[in-house]
């Protein structure tokens, strides 16, 4: 297929520092190209900058029309079909029946109200009616997000069998090692266009970080030793001219012309450190720096933080899930995993004392216990980081600094929340739970949105702190490094 192509792109947003400098790419259309990189490095940026919705410098020649994911809802509460085709006119009932076919989705799902869809079930009939349409490249922002390990199976087994190019986002590695054949990475200052998937990329990714800081390590030593060979060699020269001219018997001719050459010598020997110098400029600017997280947790005596006994949810009609126990200890990390729409996100809000429905059984939590919750949706989370942490009792600059050891960059930090990118807004919520002084973390999908060095510092600060904690999360990797129990609704 044709190319994408893409001349001297320069884009960035008001106030803050560019996203792309003079980037030029060319992307085959019949690709399956993962767009990765670190939360706030543009990736969604440049989805809209392709589909034309944002104002840039530059030239992109494309040979295709983009369809994006996710695309808007008219009306939750009317029949599925009639929201997808008011987004997507054209779409045509066959089409889209057989698309959900291919996804192990039943299509008469088109007949439900949008609304009493699961969430995976959103996701995949929006996916099928992007891919049912003929001649469009769809654009795939993170259609991993919320999804229980079953419905990203499904979505992966999908996307594998397509005959047509995407680009697609994810900071799901399993997933997306399963579809991708070519990676675009946003580095820090600049773009890398591999083949392979993201396995591939990474391999690669450490190969030139190892080689950087060899060579940078190397330089370092050189450079040292130059500094006191050159220092060694000034101070002979010195001495030799202080000789020449202080000692009225000294061969003042000899020791000028040994001095000259020592001065010769030392020269030439800041024109080799003045090298070595400049060769370490740029090495390291692309190696991704994780550092440490803290946990504001407290120590408890009680041995048992939270109960759980015997308990049922449902809405009317609708039940969720019966008779669920279980308890957790100061050195608990449990995992609740299960199906969307199983009731996990309503067990949270029980605990919380806000479920709306049905409610059996018991939920006992020790007296005086802290609890610090991370939530699903967020996007009450608005106004300064000042404003921010003020609302939330926090002291300022704990909150910022936890953001720059999850990677947001300074010029974001007078950014409204609400402006934030999603991975940003969730790094804001993540950084209240982490800074809150608490007893017990309950974390409602902590990954989503999330890049890999982010879930890598969570999974280690889980591993040496072992806060008490019960996280609903699908990540297997996740679940397999940190979980001492896992709970199947």
């Amino acid at each position: 297929m044709e190319p994408i192509i893409i001349n001297n792109l320069s884009f960035a947003y008001p106030g803050q520092k560019e996203l792309f400098n003079h980037c030029q790419l060319s992307l085959d259309s019949s690709w399956k190209l993962g767009l990765l990189g670190r939360n706030g490095r543009g990736k969604t940026t440049l989805l809209k900058i392709l589909q034309g919705k944002l104002p840039y410098q530059g030239k992109i020649q494309t040979p295709v029309t983009f369809s994006y994911y996710p695309f808007g809802v008219t009306d939750a509460t009317d029949l599925t079909w009639n929201n997808l085709t008011a987004a997507i006119p054209q779409l045509e009932q066959w089409q889209l029946e057989s698309e959900l076919n291919l996804m192990a989705t039943d299509p008469a799902l088109i007949w439900q109200p949008f609304n009493t869809l699961s969430g995976g079930e959103q996701t995949r009939v929006m996916l099928a009616a992007l891919f049912a349409q003929d001649g469009a490249f769809p654009l795939l922002d993170e259609p991993t997000n919320h999804l229980d390990q079953h419905g990203r199976q499904l979505i992966a087994d999908y996307l594998h069998q397509q005959k047509t190019g995407f680009i697609i986002t994810s900071h799901d590695q399993v997933f997306l090692d399963q579809i991708i054949d070519h990676t675009l990475v946003i580095e820090q200052h600049q773009l890398i266009l591999e083949q392979g998937n993201y396995q591939d990329y990474f391999d690669q990714k450490q190969n030139r970080d190892r080689h950087a800081i060899n060579q940078n390590n190397h330089l370092l030593q050189e450079i040292h030793q130059l500094k006191q060979q050159q220092q060694l060699k000034q101070q002979w020269a010195q001495k030799a001219e202080h000789e020449k001219v202080n000692n009225s018997h000294a061969d003042k001719g000899f020791i000028g012309h040994q001095a000259a050459k020592m001065m010769k010598k030392s020269t030439q020997m800041k024109g080799r450190l003045d090298k070595a110098i400049t060769d370490r400029q740029g090495l390291l600017t692309d190696i991704e720096k994780i550092v440490p997280l803290t946990i504001n947790a407290l120590p408890t005596h009680q041995q048992r933080l939270l109960t759980i006994d015997k308990l049922s949810l449902a809405y009317p009609g609708h039940p969720l899930f019966r008779n669920l126990s279980l308890q957790i200890s100061p050195h608990d990390q449990v995992i609740l995993a299960g199906d969307n729409g199983s009731g996990k996100s309503s067990l949270i809000q029980a605990i919380r004392g806000t479920f709306a429905g049905e409610q059996t059984g018991t939920i006992t939590i020790s007296n005086k216990l802290m609890i610090s919750y991370v939530r699903q949706h967020y996007s009450d989370n608005q106004g300064t980081l000042k404003e921010f942490a003020k609302s939330n009792h926090l002291r300022y600059d704990d909150l910022l600094n936890l953001l720059r050891k999850l990677g947001m960059a300074r010029e974001t930090f007078t950014v409204p929340i609400q402006d934030m990118s999603m991975g940003q807004q969730k790094k804001v919520e993540l950084a209240r739970s982490l800074a809150q002084p608490a007893n017990l973390y309950i974390w409602d999908e902590p990954l989503n949105y999330l890049d890999t060095y982010n879930q890598e510092q969570l999974i280690q600060l889980i591993k040496q702190s072992r806060p008490p904690m019960l996280i609903i999360e699908h990540d297997r990797h996740f679940i397999d490094t940190i979980a001492t129990r896992k709970i199947n609704i």
